[in-house]
């Protein structure tokens, strides 16, 4: 969730750092700091000068552009408040007793308040709330252990010998940054179950916790393993497993990272990517719908014949957005492609997994490919699937993404890349889209595979998938204008309800959630049928309900639900087709006439810019709302 960048080489370190955390502003943050080491050649050291600042990363640039911060090596931060309050004293880096040892970090420390007591029965006054603060501390202990040793003898390894201790005494998820001003010539990285890369330049390096901070840098990365340190230093890199055996990685090529500071025309990020989906879904056509493909293999997926053999049962693990694609797409597998499929809370699968079955197919939704509960919860199967034996019980796992670089493709074999480019708004938009479009893919090839529908059912779905573009593109432009207009009526709302049905019923989840994300207004999603069983005593004329009404098996008892809704005074708001049953609504906010299968796809815009334009109407800091990071890197 926080951002890491640290830098060693040959230019300043204070503007390459501000320029990293830049590019990883829209993860979220809360405040931002640097601390930087000046070599003193006549003391054999440095001097590390720290700087930080609460709220935006502009309120840091000044403080640096004021009083300075000199050095060719440097660590940078941008946090997103766990423990202790959006404070300066709170924000990283953090500091030893002495000033000497810097340290930032992402992640969660889980045995620091242990740490923190012993280090107080020591003597050591701490000055933040921070579970990061103990990290300092410990590494300047080992460090006057170790100089005591070796009769105060500086080395860039004795640096490195510290962390790599240290780091055996934390539990929890974290990626490290750590300098000292006593080697002004060593950068110490490492990382427990937290991205981090090391991007490799012309005599200099630079880690970040998130690719787009190395992108103007370099495209040459070298992603750090699981419980490995570094050491980085002007003249190359050393490398160290957690067991201390020396590793040999050659780097690999960053592909596909685009700018993500350019808005255009946009006031907002989101506003510009909810009309980039279109495009998305055009790209998306053009890669895995290419005209001339064979009946009997619809859809260019990239993945060979043994992926598909035997597969007997899906399970899809995800958080939040990811979540409500999942459930669409368990819909499509199970009712289209007439596999089973089930769809968990990957924070509650970690510790409550059902009982293995055999021939499962596990699939993890990210578009980060960094959230950390869906990554360990896919650990934790696959390690429990091979200490079960057999072959029907082996791990099958998918990651389905927008960052094919990310942790969850080094995790996994096989990777769906959903191609929607890099999204900066923290509410996702164009990525839901994207990982909507995986699950069709998907549902299409293995309905093929199993004949589980006809020829021209496939046909047809698979005609007005490749008419998605066209009318994406015609439904994101009505649907800003009469958005905007609606959005004037809810400046004093308080709290909406969404409902839907069947394979609309993740969209009215979805419209709840991007609701709350950006406007801060309480909004629940609903089963639609569901209402007459307690939420029907919620409404009343202050409380509007927006009800996706799409024709298909459950349209009439939709239609049903939004009337009972209608009779308790609820101001309607409908999703619907404009048609003579449709009247019923006070708003009609209208779709085009398509199957219920693709329905989705397109119920989801106006959900996505009435949000949107309500929470404009509101002066809200709408691509980086509070509280709120694009990547949940810790549990």
């Amino acid at each position: 969730m926080c951002g890491i960048v640290a830098v060693i080489g040959s230019r300043d370190a204070a503007p390459l750092l501000i320029e990293g955390l830049k590019q990883l502003e829209y993860r979220g943050y809360d405040s931002a700091g640097l601390a930087t080491v000046d070599p003193r050649p006549e003391s054999f050291g440095g001097l590390l000068t720290c700087k930080r600042a609460k709220g935006k990363l502009v309120n840091l640039m000044q403080l640096v552009e004021k009083e300075g911060s000199p050095g060719q090596l440097g660590i940078g931060h941008t946090r997103w408040a766990t423990h202790g309050k959006p404070e300066v004293r709170n924000a990283h880096p953090h500091r030893d007793s002495s000033g000497g040892v810097a340290v930032v970090q992402n992640g969660i420390i889980e045995n620091y308040t242990s740490l923190r007591k012993q280090l107080e029965l020591e003597g050591i006054r701490f000055t933040s709330e921070t579970d990061t603060e103990v990290v300092p501390h410990l590494i300047a202990r080992e460090l006057k252990s170790l100089k005591k040793q070796t009769k105060n003898s500086i080395s860039s390894s004795m640096l490195l010998e510290a962390v790599r201790t240290v780091s055996s005494q934390l539990k929890g998820a974290y990626a490290l940054a750590v300098i000292w001003e006593e080697a002004p010539d060593a950068l110490i990285v490492a990382r427990r179950h937290a991205p981090l890369l090391i991007g490799l330049g012309e005599g200099e390096f630079l880690c970040a916790s998130d690719t787009p901070a190395l992108a103007g840098f370099t495209r040459t990365i070298l992603p750090m393993e699981d419980g490995e340190v570094a050491l980085l230093t002007p003249l190359g890199i050393e490398l160290y497993d957690s067991e201390g055996q020396r590793q040999q990685r050659s780097p690999s090529l960053l592909n596909g990272v685009e700018n993500v500071a350019n808005k255009r025309h946009f006031r907002h990020f989101m506003l510009k990517e909810i009309h980039e989906q279109p495009e998305t879904a055009r790209l998306w056509v053009d890669r895995h719908l290419p005209a001339g493909l064979p009946a009997e293999a619809p859809v260019a997926l990239p993945f060979d014949e043994p992926f598909y053999e035997d597969i007997e049962r899906i399970q899809i693990l995800a958080c939040g957005t990811s979540r409500h694609a999942g459930m669409v797409g368990a819909y499509l597998l199970e009712q289209f492609a007439g596999i089973p499929t089930s769809v968990f809370y990957a924070s509650e699968f970690r510790y409550s997994a059902p009982p293995l079955a055999p021939k499962t197919l596990t699939i993890g939704v990210t578009q980060s490919g960094e959230t950390a509960d869906t990554l360990a919860a896919l650990a934790m199967e696959d390690k429990r699937r091979k200490e079960h034996g057999g072959s029907a019980y082996a791990s099958r796992q998918l990651g389905i993404t927008n960052r094919p670089e990310s942790s969850i493709a080094r995790q996994v074999p096989h990777i769906l890349d959903i191609g929607a480019g890099i999204e900066v708004g923290v509410a996702a938009t164009k990525t839901f889209l994207g990982q909507l479009l995986a699950f069709y893919g998907l549902a299409l090839t293995f309905a093929t595979r199993r004949r589980s529908r006809s020829l021209e059912e496939i046909i047809s779905l698979t005609r007005e998938l490749r008419d998605l573009p066209n009318q994406l593109s015609n439904l994101v432009d009505e649907h800003d204008q009469l958005a905007e207009t609606l959005a004037n009526r809810f400046s004093d709302t308080q709290n909406m309800i969404f409902l839907g049905r069947g394979i609309n019923y993740p969209i009215a989840l979805e419209g709840a959630l991007k609701l709350k994300e950006i406007s801060y207004i309480h909004a629940e999603g609903y089963p639609a049928g569901e209402m007459k069983h307690g939420p029907i005593a919620l409404l009343e004329r202050r409380v509007p309900v927006v009800s996706i009404v799409m024709p298909g098996v459950v349209y009439e008892k939709v239609l049903s639900n939004a009337q009972e809704a209608k009779a308790r005074d609820a101001q309607l708001i409908g999703v619907a087709p404009k048609c003579l049953e449709t009247e019923i609504f006070d708003t009609l906010m209208p779709m085009p006439k398509v199957s219920e299968w693709i329905s989705p796809l397109l119920s989801v815009i106006p959900m996505q810019l009435l949000s949107y334009h309500i929470a404009a109407n509101r002066g809200l800091d709408i691509d980086q709302p509070r509280n709120l990071a694009k990547s949940v890197t810790v549990e």
